[in-house]
């Protein structure tokens, strides 16, 4: 069996010493000239040597590791999180290690856990946070940031961590303005459990701004995030009954998502008839037809800002992140009712 090549074996290849070779292939602040650092690669690729990550990790007290903490994999919303993630990391010369929590606060300490066992340089959290207590998971995140890794959040409840706070209250406001304004005044909400932090805002910013202008909110069904989600509270919706020309506001993209499969398999058209309306501006909602009126969340930006606040040194909070509606297809204009008869023209 053949040992695995040393960085002496590299050093000697390229005719440098240890301690340069240590310098360009472990990423160190020392620069090593372009003709050193070039034939140090070439050695390491000749011999097929690679950075032994815990030995680096051990040296330095930290790994060149970035760990993404995300509630759904499956999730287009949290798919092009972790591409911005990528995107950053890359720039910073860092790997990304991504993990899924079910949005489970348990599971998300367990895994918090063992990322501290792989010293990453920093930890983004880009799962909703809930309104209750996480104890065990507060305590988690204290020690990893303790040992010198650098947490952000996104979005609410991030405590004293680094954060991109995204203003899912705002943007839900001028959701609710936006279709009351097209004509739109009876409203069915399909949100997350009460205590998910990102869904509570949106429930309550789109019910200020939907009857602020006029609107009534008809009905709140509560079930998760996911497209399945969306599908079952569509489908008990229209078993309850739902009168056409009635606005269905999902709080995520996937759940409006869900909602359009449950109304076309009822033979019900999703625009003219059952108007839908969702939260993200993922692609699936911008692919679907109808195309998904939502709220922009500029997603890939946000995961690529995530890196960039954990690598900083000069990082001061910012102003929650604005966010925009987009309207499309799935909430047709409402026609104006025409005057009664014998009434002014």
């Amino acid at each position: 069996m053949t040992a695995a090549p040393t960085l002496k074996d590299v050093a000697e290849r390229a005719g440098v010493s240890q301690a340069t070779a240590s310098r360009v292939l472990n990423g160190s602040a020392r620069h090593v000239g372009d003709a050193y650092q070039e034939r140090v690669h070439q050695a390491a690729a000749d011999l097929g040597y690679s950075v032994n990550l815990s030995a680096q990790a051990t040296a330095r007290g930290t790994s060149s590791l970035i760990a993404l903490l995300v509630a759904d994999i499956a999730d287009p919303y949290f798919g092009e999180i972790a591409h911005g993630v990528a995107r950053g990391a890359e720039e910073a010369g860092l790997a990304v290690a991504v993990a899924e929590t079910d949005r489970d606060p348990d599971k998300e300490a367990k895994l918090v856990r063992m990322f501290r066992g792989l010293r990453p340089f920093g930890l983004i959290l880009a799962a909703s946070r809930g309104a209750d207590p996480a104890p065990e998971l507060d305590q988690e995140l204290a020690q990893f940031a303790a040992g010198g890794g650098q947490v952000v959040a996104l979005g609410p409840g991030a405590g004293g961590y680094r954060a991109i706070h995204i203003d899912h209250l705002g943007g839900a406001i001028k959701l609710g303005r936006t279709l009351a304004g097209r004509g739109y005044r009876r409203a069915v909400l399909l949100a997350a459990p009460v205590g998910a932090l990102s869904s509570d805002h949106r429930v309550a910013g789109f019910t200020q701004g939907f009857t602020e202008g006029g609107g009534v909110i008809a009905g709140l069904y509560r079930g998760g995030y996911t497209r399945e989600d969306g599908y079952r509270l569509m489908a008990q919706l229209l078993v309850d009954g739902v009168a056409p020309g009635t606005l269905v506001v999902g709080v995520s993209d996937q759940v409006a998502v869900g909602a359009l499969a449950a109304l076309r398999e009822a033979g019900r058209e999703a625009g003219a008839d059952i108007a839908l309306a969702g939260f993200g501006d993922t692609s699936t909602g911008r692919d679907v037809t109808p195309a998904l009126t939502t709220v922009h969340v500029p997603l890939g930006d946000l995961g690529y800002q995530a890196v960039r606040r954990a690598v900083d040194p000069g990082w001061a909070p910012d102003a929650p992140l604005d966010l925009a509606v987009v309207v499309r297809d799935s909430t047709p204009a409402v026609p104006a009712a025409p005057p009664a008869e014998g009434g002014p023209t």
